[in-house]
C-alpha cells in the first residue's frame, strides 16, 4: 500500500471518505468496461452534470439542421441494424454542430473542438452518433472529464479564461498531446460547420444476424472540402460576426446548397483487435488508414432548417447510449462514462421526459414501456395499461432475439493506470513529422506559443517537454518560441511523468 503523504490534503468524496485514486476508473480487466460499483465515478459525473442551469455544461452553443442518411454499400455482414439493411435505404436525421468549451454567447470562431452529433430516426428506435470533428480526444478515463472541462471554462476566482488552468491540466495529462496537437494545428478552427469532418472517435461494436461482432469507427467526410481559419483570420471573424458558422449553415440550406458528407467505416475483428499494436479502444489514438483502410458506406445530406431554434436545436438531446439492434458499446472507459452521463445531464437540463420532446422522440418506431409519470409528460402516459412487469394484461415484453452477442471479460476489479503510457507520444509525433507540411508545422508552433505563452514558466517547461517527447523538433521549436532553455526541456522530457511533475510543481526545484 502507498503511504499517505501527511503534508498533502487528502481528496475525499462529498461525504468525507478519502479517495484512493482520482485518475483511473474501476474496471473489469485492464482496460474496461467500467463498473457501476465505482461510486466515486458516479458521484463525480452526476455532480458535474448538474453544475449549469439551464445551459449545457459542454457544447452550449450550437446550430442544427434536418436531413437524411442514405446507404451506398452493403454492410449486412457487419451489422443487422435495420436502417443499414440495404443499399439505397434512407433514414431521416437531425444533426447538431457545436463548440465544446465556450458558453452560449461565445464566438463560432474560437479555437475549440466542434461537436458533431447525428440523430438517426430509425424503425427500431433512435440511434445517436455523438462525436466530434476530431478522431481523438484529450483524455481516456471518465474520472478526468469534469476536471478537464473545468480547465476549459473560467477561473473560479476571477471568472476569466485562464491559460494556467488550461495548460496545467494538459501538461499533467500527457495522453492529451495528440488532441492538443490537432487543436493547435490548422484544423483547430474550422471555417464553417459545413467544411469539417465528423468522427465517432470512440470504437463501437457492430454485430450481424448470426451473432458475429466487429469493432468499428465511423468518419463523416465533408463533400464541401476542408476549410480552416488561421488564428489571425479567426480574430477578424470573431469581431465581425461571432455567429458566422451558425449563419453560414442556415443560409447555405436556405439557398438550396445542401451540405453533405460521405460516411466511411473502419472495421476490426476481435482477433485483430487482440493483437493490434495500439489499444483499439483508446480514444486518444486513431486506427491509421494504412492498418485499417476505411470503406465508404453512405452519404448524409442536410436539406431543411429548423423552424424554431429553441424547440429543435436547444432542446435536442443526444446520447451515445441510444443504440439500435446491431450496434453496441465497446469497453472504451471514456465511452462507458458517457453512456451514463449524457442521459443523466439531459434529465437534469430538460426533465425526466425529455425523450417526448418532438426533436428527441422516436419518429419511425413505437415507444412502449413501463416508464410513467414525471414532470412534463406530454403523451397519454400509457393510458390504462399496467405500469409494471411482468404482468398478465398483454403489456410489452422483452425479447431475447434483440440481445447483443457477448464478449469475454477477465481480470481483477481495481483502479489501474493505463499500461502503455509511452504509446501516447507515437501518433502525435507521426502527425507532426509525417502528416503536416512545413508551413503547417510553423503555424502549429506559432499557435501554441501564442496561447501557452500566457501560462507560468514552470507549466510552459512541463508542457513543452511533452511536445519534445512526441518529436524533438516539435519540442525545440516550441521552446525557442517561448524563449525556454532547450537543454532543460530535453532534461524534463527524459524524466518519468512523476519526476517531471515533482520537478515543475509550485515550489519545486525547476
Amino acid at each position: 500500500m502507498n503511504k499517505v503523504n501527511a503534508k498533502k490534503r487528502p481528496l475525499t468524496d462529498n461525504f468525507g471518505k478519502p479517495v484512493e485514486d482520482d485518475q483511473n476508473t474501476l474496471t473489469a480487466g485492464k482496460n474496461g468496461p467500467a463498473l457501476v460499483q465505482d461510486i466515486h465515478l458516479i458521484e463525480k459525473l452526476a455532480h458535474f452534470d448538474r453544475e449549469r442551469i439551464p445551459e449545457r455544461v459542454v457544447h452550449a452553443k450550437g446550430a442544427g439542421a434536418h436531413g437524411f442518411f442514405e446507404v451506398t454499400a452493403d454492410v449486412t455482414k457487419y451489422t443487422k441494424a435495420n436502417f443499414l439493411s440495404k443499399v439505397g435505404k434512407r433514414t431521416e436525421v437531425f444533426v447538431r454542430f457545436s463548440t465544446v468549451g465556450g458558453e452560449k454567447g461565445s464566438a463560432d470562431a474560437e479555437r475549440d473542438p466542434r461537436g458533431f452529433a447525428v440523430k438517426f430516426y430509425t424503425e427500431e428506435g433512435n440511434y445517436d452518433m455523438v462525436g466530434n470533428n476530431t478522431p481523438v480526444f484529450f483524455i481516456r478515463d471518465p474520472l478526468k472529464f469534469p476536471d478537464f472541462i473545468h480547465t476549459q471554462k473560467r477561473n473560479p476566482a476571477n471568472n476569466l479564461k485562464d491559460p494556467d488552468m488550461f495548460w496545467d491540466f494538459l501538461s499533467l495529462t500527457p495522453e492529451s498531446v495528440h488532441q492538443v496537437t490537432i487543436l493547435f494545428s490548422d484544423r483547430g478552427i474550422p471555417a464553417t460547420f459545413r467544411n469539417m469532418n465528423g468522427y465517432t472517435s470512440h470504437t463501437f461494436k457492430w454485430y450481424n444476424e448470426k451473432g458475429k461482432y466487429f469493432w468499428i469507427k465511423l468518419h463523416f467526410k465533408t463533400e464541401q472540402g476542408i476549410k480552416n481559419l488561421t488564428a489571425e483570420e479567426a480574430e477578424v471573424v470573431k469581431g465581425k460576426d461571432p455567429d458566422h458558422a451558425t449563419r453560414d449553415l442556415h443560409d447555405a440550406i436556405e439557398r438550396g446548397e445542401f451540405p453533405s458528407w460521405k460516411v466511411e467505416l473502419q472495421v476490426m475483428t476481435p482477433e485483430q483487435a487482440e493483437k493490434y499494436r495500439f489499444d483499439p479502444f483508446d480514444i486518444t489514438k486513431v486506427w491509421p488508414h494504412g492498418d485499417v483502410p476505411p470503406m465508404t458506406i453512405g452519404r448524409m445530406v442536410l436539406n431543411k432548417n429548423p423552424t424554431n431554434y429553441f424547440a429543435e436545436v436547444e432542446q435536442s438531446a443526444f446520447s451515445p447510449a441510444n443504440f439500435v439492434p446491431g450496434i453496441g458499446a465497446s469497453p472504451d472507459k471514456l465511452l462507458q462514462g458517457r453512456l451514463f452521463s449524457y442521459h443523466d445531464t439531459h434529465r437534469h437540463r430538460l426533465g425526466a421526459n425529455y425523450h417526448l420532446l418532438p426533436v428527441n422522440s422516436a419518429k419511425a418506431a413505437v415507444v412502449d414501456n413501463y416508464q410513467r409519470d414525471g414532470p412534463m409528460r406530454t403523451d397519454d402516459n400509457g393510458g390504462g395499461g399496467p405500469n409494471y412487469y411482468p404482468n398478465s394484461f398483454k403489456g410489452p415484453q422483452p425479447n431475447m432475439a434483440f440481445a447483443e452477442p457477448p464478449f469475454e471479460l477477465k481480470g481483477e476489479a481495481a483502479r489501474r493506470p493505463y499500461d502503455h503510457p509511452n504509446s501516447d507520444f507515437v501518433q502525435p509525433g507521426d502527425l507532426y513529422s509525417k502528416v503536416m507540411t512545413e508551413d503547417e508545422r510553423k503555424r502549429l508552433v506559432s499557435n501554441i506559443v501564442g496561447h501557452l505563452g500566457g501560462a507560468k514558466k514552470r507549466i510552459q517547461y512541463r508542457q513543452t517537454a511533452i511536445f519534445y517527447k512526441a518529436n524533438s523538433d516539435y519540442g525545440k521549436r516550441v521552446a525557442k518560441g517561448l524563449k525556454l532553455d532547450v537543454k532543460k526541456v530535453r532534461e524534463l522530457a527524459g524524466m518519468s511523468q512523476e519526476e517531471r511533475v515533482a520537478t515543475t510543481e509550485e515550489g519545486g526545484k525547476f
